[in-house]
């Protein structure tokens, strides 16, 4: 057996991200096709410790293995450095804080209630294409303000608040990367603090004037405090349509350059749950071994921190055949996209519907439909892989 502190490290000053991760996440090669880079790491063995002591897990099982682990998780909560700072999300708790919170919201996310939003879903998706011009970016006009406008209205946030909400997102989806600038953690600090003081507002007038929405039925709730209700607030906006904008531009852009869009009108459910497993929107995750652990026959101390390599485990030959093929005829497989364990994606079935009703109506609306830049910008985000732009030709039929 191998105690992974038995390499020697290089001291944290002299350490560049690539030391730290095993990859450069800032080279844009890297942004644009990290698979080809996680196919290299899986290859030279499952497991690995970086030069930084990160240990990284890159095949299917052993990530698997580590997100089912309830010795590996997010480690204690710590206290707020002021009255006025915000709480860690549950997100980030580990059990049994992560499942009282996770508890007081699930009822909203069951697969039964998100069947009910099925019609608006579909209005709110009519609409937006209906608007779209035959030169569009798709993510500005599509794919982001279909989940905004969703998780929105379960919210209760009005409309005209819905564009203030892109600047906060982006900042708090760039704040999840392993590694970040001191300037990124000031702005997202700030950022959380803008959101924290937006949703006081809006908890204030629901506990005055209830509505029908999610946002009053947690304000019932008496064992939330006020600083979790915010912090829930805030995940639950953000989680709920960052990861969702990736899963359908991912899926356009895919879909398109390998010529089946037309697939995502008939098979909405395979060619999403492709779509997950080929591109994920959630590339990793993190964990911290809450006690001394074993993985893959290798001794983790406690406290060290450890990766989830998401992208590369959904490309695993010994789970997925073929796996570098974009096959959206493939059985459903055990892809990793949402996670495993306690920590599975709670928005899961929200973001499914949502990418089963997008997909399949543009496909349906733009048969069409052809990319105006070959090779489209991406964000610059580790564990969020999305798109910057999606720029289209929709070449509507002529009626």
């Amino acid at each position: 057996m191998i105690d992974h502190k038995d390499s020697d490290s290089a001291p944290p000053s002299m350490l560049t991200p690539s030391d730290m991760l095993g990859f450069d996440p800032y080279d844009y090669a890297f942004l644009r096709e990290p698979y080809s880079r996680y196919r290299k790491l899986r290859e030279s063995g499952p497991l690995f410790r970086t030069r930084g002591g990160l240990l990284v897990a890159t095949s299917h099982e052993l990530c698997s293995a580590l997100l089912r682990d309830p010795r590996f998780g997010h480690g204690p909560t710590p206290a707020p450095a002021g009255p006025d700072e915000p709480v860690r999300s549950f997100l980030m708790m580990d059990p049994p804080d992560h499942t009282r919170m996770r508890g007081l919201v699930s009822k909203a996310f069951t697969p039964g209630m998100v069947r009910r939003l099925r019609p608006r879903i579909e209005t709110i998706t009519a609409d937006l294409i209906a608007g779209l011009p035959d030169e569009a970016d798709l993510v500005r006009d599509f794919a982001y303000p279909l989940p905004v406008m969703v998780i929105s209205e379960m919210l209760g946030v009005p409309a005209a608040d819905h564009e203030r909400f892109r600047g906060w997102s982006e900042t708090l989806a760039r704040s999840l990367d392993p590694i970040v600038t001191d300037e990124l953690t000031e702005r997202s600090q700030r950022h959380r603090r803008e959101f924290h003081d937006y949703f006081q507002g809006l908890i204030a007038l629901r506990r005055e004037r209830p509505a029908d929405d999610l946002l009053s039925a947690l304000v019932q709730v008496e064992e939330l405090t006020e600083r979790e209700l915010l912090a829930t607030c805030v995940l639950l906006l953000v989680a709920g349509h960052e990861t969702t904008v990736n899963l359908i531009a991912n899926g356009v852009l895919n879909l398109v350059r390998h010529g089946v869009l037309g697939r995502a009108a008939e098979r909405p459910r395979e060619v999403v749950e492709e779509v997950l497993r080929y591109d994920p929107p959630v590339q990793l995750t993190a964990r911290v071994a809450l006690e001394d652990a074993e993985l893959g026959g290798v001794r983790v101390p406690a406290g060290t921190s450890t990766l989830a390599l998401v992208g590369a485990a959904n490309r695993d030959p010994a789970a997925f055949p073929d796996p570098d093929r974009f096959d959206v005829g493939r059985a459903p497989g055990r892809h990793l996209a949402f996670g495993l364990g306690v920590h599975f994606c709670l928005g899961a079935p929200l973001a499914r519907l949502e990418g089963e009703v997008a997909l399949a109506a543009l496909a349906r609306a733009a048969p069409g439909l052809e990319l105006a830049d070959a090779d489209p910008p991406y964000k610059e985000n580790l564990v969020l892989r999305g798109l910057a732009r999606l720029p289209v030709r929709l070449n509507r039929p002529r009626l």
